[in-house]
């Protein structure tokens, strides 16, 4: 297993450019593409343990966000993003990217070199 390990969705540019940054440093990691293999309650938990900032910036508010007529006040405590997270794992903020006990959202994608410094 790798020291590090990246959230991902190929569909992302921010994602494929933090997994292309870490290939350029010859940073091995283990890479999950959670649309295909959906993340449980313990590793969202996990996620907002490790980033340490308010739990909505774990939701992305985007075009899908709004057409399912979500109100971003709604989701703002551990237990709402988590419960909506679960339900659809397409609104997660990506790419998360672990390393140890540190974990940054990869936005844009050279985030990633602070878990380096």
């Amino acid at each position: 297993m790798a020291d590090v390990t990246l959230y991902h969705n190929p569909g992302c540019g921010k994602s494929r450019g933090a997994v292309d940054i870490l290939r350029e440093r010859g940073v091995a990691c283990d890479v999950i593409e959670y649309l295909q293999h959906p993340l449980d309650r313990a590793t969202f938990e996990r996620f907002l343990d490790l980033l340490g900032g308010p739990p909505g910036e774990l939701v992305r508010k985007d075009k899908r966000f709004k057409e399912l007529g979500l109100d971003t006040a709604a989701y703002v405590t551990r237990a709402q993003v988590v419960e909506l997270l679960l339900a659809h794992p397409e609104l997660m903020e990506r790419p998360v990217v672990i390393r140890g006990q540190r974990a940054v959202i990869a936005r844009p994608s050279e985030r990633v070199l602070e878990l380096f410094s």
